[in-house]
Parts: C-alpha cells; structure tokens; sequence
C-alpha cells in the first residue's frame, strides 16, 4: 500500500483541471465547445501519445457497445478515443484521485460522460465483480506495479472468458543496466518496476491468458521523439497544451532520462495482446 500512495503521490498535480484549462484557452480552443482530440495533446501519457493508441486500438476487436475496463486510466484520454471512436462503454481505474477528477471533468466537457465513469482504486483490487467486463487495456501502467501476479490475475477475474486485455508498457528489453531517474513514471527506483517483454508472458499464462500478438515498438518509439524533437527545435517555447502539464517542472529532465535509456537499448515500448481463456 505505501507503494501506491507514492505512485499517486507522483502523478498528483495539485491544480491539474485548473492548468488544463488554463492550457486550452491559451491555445485558442474554447473549453465549452471541445471535441475529444482537443485534448489529445494531453491527456495520452504513454510514448507516442494518440498514435500508439490508435495503433494499439487497431488490433483490438471491440465491437460498439462493449463494456471495457481501462486501468490505471488517468485523465482518460484512452478511455474518451474507445468510447467517441469505437462506440465503447468505458470504466476507468486510478490511484491517482485528482485523475480520477480531471477525467470526469474532461468526459463532461466533450459530451461523453454517459459512456465513460472513472473510479479511484486500485489494479490489485479491482472494485468490479467478477466476469463484468468483455474486454480490458493498460497504458504505460505495468511500470508503477510491483506484484504482476496479482495485476494479471486481477483482471482476469473480471473479464468474461475469451475477452481481450491489450498492454502498451515500457518494457526492458537488456537484462543489465540502470535506468537514471526521474523518469516520466517515477521520481525514484522505489516506484518503478520495468519488467521484461518474457516476464510478462509468464505472468499472464499463470494467470491464465493465452498470447495472441507482442510486438516492440521500439523504432516506433525513436521516430516519436526524433519528431517531437524536431518540432521543438523550430519553436522557441513549449506548446500551450501538452504532457508538461501532467510531469510538471521536471519533464524535460523525465523525458531526456527515458530517451536515453531507450536509444542505449535498455527499455522500449511493447505491446502484448492476450485472451482470458
């Protein structure tokens, strides 16, 4: 339980709806007429923002009306795309309660507040019953949980049988070597737990997944940053809107980190697609 208290404490802003809003009209978009991609600049804190959600959405067979579980859901960027493109049912999880907050809030603002709620809990004890969902997904979550086992084992309680649970982790793909902090997930190595693309694979099958897909998106990864690089060095000053909103003062010290660790080949993005059986 310490453990989550401090993940929450990490991600906890303090004043978050306020800067957001702050942040939009600043940008030139009117909060009381938003549309969700509006907020795609800040709401998808995961490498790659909006496109590796569509990426990772792509090979997810959730048909419209699917009731789906979004864990460690944030301001719920993920959750508003599922439901205003996929014709999802959304309910998200966090530990972090001003997410929880924000999300309502943001849901409220683009009129889809009757296909996404959020909750403020815990992934080793998901406040759902059993069997209440028919699919599952986690963005850049993994990293902030220590016992796995229980995470997986968790959401498979939950999901019907034969229902889809989709990851997009930051996975390390060498055995050796230190990750510097902070990182975007963590001040400190007390917080994080970057496991390996086979660790994961192991955990689920006990907890009783098959795998369908995996694949790193490592070069994915490294173009992202090569062009949020670029676009930097045409601009004297960081945009209005985006995810140095949520890391707050440090985020370029957390970006620069992660990149590093991601160029030298120590961590990258991954997905693993999995089925409850």
């Amino acid at each position: 339980m310490d453990i989550e208290h401090s993940v929450a404490r990490h991600y906890a802003h303090g004043s978050l709806e306020e800067a957001i809003f702050g942040a939009l009209s600043a940008s030139g978009k009117d909060p009381a007429h938003l549309a969700p991609a509006d907020l795609a600049p800040v709401d998808e804190l995961h490498i790659g923002g909006r496109q590796a959600t569509i990426d990772l959405a792509a090979q997810l067979e959730f048909e419209p009306g699917s009731h789906l579980l979004d864990i460690g859901s944030g301001i719920g960027g993920a959750s508003r795309y599922f439901a205003h493109e996929r014709g999802c049912q959304v309910t998200g999880i966090d530990l972090t309660e001003e997410y929880v907050r924000v999300a309502e809030a943001l849901a409220k603002c683009v009129g889809l507040e009757s296909q996404v709620s959020y909750k403020h809990g815990s992934a080793l004890a998901i406040p759902f019953a059993a069997h209440a969902f028919d699919g599952a997904y986690m963005l850049h979550v993994g990293m902030n949980v220590h016992d796995k086992e229980k995470l997986f084992a968790e959401v498979h309680r939950v999901l019907k049988p034969g229902a889809i649970f989709a990851i997009y982790d930051v996975m390390r793909e060498k055995e050796e070597g230190d990750l510097t902090f902070p990182v975007p997930w963590a001040t400190s190595p007390e917080t994080s737990f970057v496991e390996s693309a086979a660790t994961y694979r192991t955990l689920l099958e006990n907890a009783g997944f098959t795998i369908r897909n995996e694949r790193s998106r490592r070069d994915f990864a490294i173009e992202f940053f090569h062009q949020t690089r670029a676009r930097a060095a045409e601009s004297d000053s960081l945009p209005q809107l985006g995810l140095h909103i949520l890391m707050g003062q440090s985020a370029p010290q957390k970006v620069a980190n992660m990149i590093n660790s991601l160029e030298a080949g120590l961590i990258a993005p991954a997905e693993i697609i999995s089925r409850a059986l």
